[in-house]
């Protein structure tokens, strides 16, 4: 019979287990630490070791019974427990992880199978962990674990091994795995000769198991089904198995290295061959033989029809194709080139239909309104009929959000049959991004102009470039620097991208550009594109547009039919007015939804009938209006004035407040004003002391009034000069202290010498200032031709009246009283007489006389619906 050897450094201690002693002999652990407790547990007779033993979660490491491993401990249980188990008898129970990610392992997350071992000695260092140098000393299976603060401890039984027979299988078995060891010794060069020495002096074959066991490369899940097999004969056979695939790995991983050298040796003699060939070739006056692959990517390069130039260019690369090797990096380099040359279709044109009334039918089909543009299309097609190289137009669509200037270059498309493409260009700052990256660069391509054309397939697209304002710039380049020459008729027919380098026809492109303001275009491109506003819409289109294409719309979307849900035409106006403050429709169309939404949710609860949606049910499905009407809360006092604004969402008014104390004639400007606002101010105030006596004014009291102007939305930056008839107008009823009309609004920028001249955004401050229930507007006289394309119910509304000087202003401000105002004295008045029993001034002779356009005198502009 042969049994295990007993390690001769060991010694039996008290308790009945073979330990290996330490430096510094053993001490008793003190009685209260957690090691001392679970020393006083239940033991078992039988066992060689105590029942119960601090545990050590081990994460990536497996030890065995006779090995000395080190080990480093960083979690601070882990330390507790070395510092305490190294005050008693150094017993400890070495369990590896089931899963090592885990901080703190339970029952569940431990091996069953464990190795009890000695603690050796203990070394800290300054980050804070722990190094020991432990010895496995015997095999243990783990019962439970009893305790889990401040350590684990856990209560174990020992595990015999089975003894086995000496015999020729059991040789042979010890002699298949050192032979398999010395396979892997001379595979690889990483196994120490310290372990090859202590492989050929063990004997014993459980120990020569765990010695190979815990030196060589194995799972972790390897390990622990070698740690947890007593049988000494189960357990060789499983270190033969696993040692017969680690030289398989070895074998093959050497194979794969030696291929990959030897096929690295081969390109290169492949390539020198190649240039002989090659020169012996050109001696005789011999081609080279023709490659199919080169060959066919040739063919489909002259069947997309590129010009003259682009067949040399595609020649010369496909001659440099075929004198490289397929596995070089310069290879796939010129074979993407050349696919783009193929793909891109240089030919292939869609045919326009020419149709205008079937154009006409789509474009009204698709957007209600929108006359001006729809003729353009119109007129577009009507030339082409009749001649057929006309050039692509460059379109620009500018208006506020949600105006629909997206879907029309859709619709555009669809009238015209042809191919669609959008590429949005907010927040661009690369000019590559236009032009491409050139083929010098890794992973070079195309730019989105060339990448749009291959996508459309065809080269006569709708292409649509979105956000044209919202361009960057930066250290990369000016890509709205890069457009000029794609917007630019003239030069577009050879537009050159940096990746192909070869010329590429745009002409044939109808380009439309999207954008919310004009400002921020930079002058050479907006002057190379034909601008087309896109105005808000009044409440009556909205109303219609929400009948006829909204509504519709969202109850598709939500699964619902005519039936379900009726919206009536009140609601809507409210919605319009109290729901959404907007000049396009996207409010209006996210506040139905949410209508369609709760009506879903009915639907699906088993609810049936149609829902009527009035006024009154829409403080319950939308909860309470969002906004009001502020005007006469807001006016009616001596010195505020009701201005309008322009912002690139669509039309504001603008309260302009003014007030006065005793000083000494300073005027202070409050409310984030721009540098055009202040000076508009200026100018205002220097009007009115110049003309003090004219407008009726006390001149004395400019010297004795400190004056402060504030335009609400105080965190809002506001700037321009089209408030300078608002702000003058309040200074006037500020030293009049007489109120203004309340529902009169103004508009206009004013000079020096009190002239008022025309301003921009005039149809948009319209109809915001109707949304907000003004009556009578101010406006420049230079701005009467704004009026003309103005709804005909929104001139039905309003009263315009057209200036063009402050003396027109003056008396349209206030009302005609017959009784002298009761209102109490200003207390910057206190020095000065009263000034609201001054009449109203004459007019200058000199002023040109005052022209009144009556709202039902305008010119009316068609509709279609």
């Amino acid at each position: 019979m042969r049994s295990r050897k007993k390690s001769p450094p060991a010694v039996r201690s008290k308790r009945g287990l073979q330990v290996v002693s330490g430096r510094g002999g053993s001490r008793r652990a003190p009685e209260g630490s957690a090691h001392a407790l679970a020393l006083k547990g239940s033991r078992d007779p039988s066992a060689e070791h105590p029942n119960r033993l601090p545990l050590l979660p081990l994460r990536s490491d497996v030890v065995f019974p006779q090995t000395v491993v080190p080990l480093v401990i960083n979690r601070p249980s882990g330390i507790r427990l070395v510092d305490e188990v190294l005050i008693g008898e150094r017993l400890v129970g070495l369990v590896s992880q089931l899963h090592p990610e885990v901080d703190e392992p339970g029952m569940t997350d431990l091996y069953p199978t464990i190795c009890v071992g000695t603690v050796l000695k203990m070394l800290k260092f300054p980050d804070g962990s722990t190094r020991i140098v432990c010895q496995g000393q015997t095999r243990a299976r783990l019962v439970k674990v009893v305790q889990t603060q401040p350590y684990l401890i856990g209560e174990v039984e020992p595990l015999e091994e089975e003894l086995l027979e000496e015999g020729v299988e059991l040789d042979a078995l010890v002699h298949h795995v050192n032979r398999l060891f010395q396979r892997m010794i001379d595979q690889s060069q990483q196994i120490p000769e310290e372990l090859q020495v202590a492989a050929m002096n063990t004997r014993e074959p459980g120990r020569l198991v765990d010695l190979l066991a815990s030196s060589l490369p194995f799972s972790i899940e390897e390990r622990q089904v070698l740690l947890g097999e007593i049988n000494v004969r189960t357990r060789l056979e499983r270190l033969g198995q696993y040692l017969s695939r680690q030289l398989a790995v070895l074998e093959l991983s050497t194979k794969i290295q030696e291929q990959v050298g030897s096929e690295l040796s081969k390109a290169q003699r492949d390539h020198f061959l190649r240039q002989q060939i090659k020169a012996i070739q050109e001696e005789l006056g011999e081609g080279e033989p023709d490659n199919p692959e080169i060959a066919e990517l040739w063919e489909r390069i002259k069947a997309a029809g590129p010009p003259e130039d682009v067949l040399h260019e595609a020649e010369r690369e496909l001659e440099r194709l075929a004198a490289m090797h397929p596995s070089s990096a310069e290879y796939s380099i010129v074979r993407t080139y050349l696919d783009w040359l193929a793909i891109l279709p240089w030919g292939k044109s869609s045919r326009d239909r020419l149709d205008l009334r079937r154009a006409r039918k789509v474009l009204d089909h698709d957007h209600y309104d929108l006359e001006k543009i729809k003729e353009r299309i119109l007129e577009y097609l009507a030339v082409r009929k009749l001649k057929k190289d006309m050039k692509g137009p460059i379109l620009c669509f500018a208006g506020p959000p949600g105006t629909g200037k997206t879907s029309l270059g859709k619709s555009i498309a669809r009238a015209l049959g042809r191919e669609f493409v959008r590429v949005s260009l907010g927040g661009v700052h690369d000019e590559a991004e236009i032009r491409g990256h050139r083929r010098t660069y890794v992973a070079a391509m195309p730019g989105r102009i060339i990448q749009g054309i291959r996508k459309a397939a065809t080269n006569n697209p709708v292409f649509m470039l979105d956000e044209v304002d919202k361009l960057g710039a930066d250290f990369r380049g000016d890509p709205s620097s890069a457009l000029l020459e794609v917007l630019d008729p003239e030069q577009n027919s050879t537009f050159r991208d940096h990746y192909l380098d070869v010329d590429f026809d745009l002409s044939k492109v109808m380009f439309i550009a999207t954008a919310n303001m004009l400002e921020t275009i930079p002058s050479p491109l907006l002057d190379r594109m034909e601008v087309l506003q896109l105005p808000g819409y009044s409440e009556e289109e909205k109303t219609m547009i929400a009948q006829k294409y909204i509504i519709p719309k969202q109850l598709d979307a939500h699964g619902l039919v005519a039936g379900d849900l009726e919206i009536t035409e009140l609601a809507l106006k409210k919605i319009i007015a109290d729901y959404t403050r907007e000049a396009g429709l996207r409010n209006l169309e996210r506040e139905i939804a949410g209508i369609c939404r709760k009506v879903a949710r009915r639907r699906a609860e088993g609810k049936r009938g149609t829902i009527s949606v009035g006024p009154n049910q829409l403080a319950d499905l939308l909860g309470p209006s969002r906004f009001f009407r502020e005007l006469v809360d807001r006016t009616g006092i001596p010195g505020v004035a009701t201005g309008l604004a322009w912002t690139p969402t669509g039309g504001e008014i603008l309260f302009i407040e003014a007030t006065g104390m005793p000083g000494k004639g300073q005027l202070m400007l409050t409310g984030l004003l721009g540098e055009s606002m202040r000076e508009s101010a200026q100018a205002a105030m220097s009007y009115l002391k110049s003309h003090a006596k004219a407008l009726a004014l006390d001149a004395s009291r400019f010297n004795k009034t400190d004056v402060h102007i504030h335009v609400p939305a105080g965190a809002v930056p506001k700037d321009g000069p089209s408030a300078g008839v608002a702000i003058a107008a309040a200074l006037i009823s500020l030293f009049r202290d007489e109120p203004i009309q309340t529902e009169l609004a103004m508009t206009g920028e004013v000079t020096l010498t009190g002239r008022v001249l025309p301003v921009g955004g005039v149809r948009d401050k319209i109809l915001a200032a109707r949304r907000a229930g003004i009556r009578t507007l101010l406006i420049p006289r230079h701005n009467e031709k704004d009026l003309v394309e103005l709804p005909p119910e929104v001139k039905a509304d309003l009263t315009f009246r057209l200036v063009d000087t402050l003396d027109d202003v003056v008396p349209r401000l206030f009302e005609v009283r017959s009784v002298k105002s009761k209102r109490k004295p200003d207390p910057i008045k206190s020095k000065a007489p009263a000034l609201t029993t001054v009449k109203t001034p004459k007019i200058s002779p000199q002023t040109t006389p005052k022209t009144e356009l009556p709202a039902t005198k305008l010119p009316r502009r068609p509709r279609t619906v």
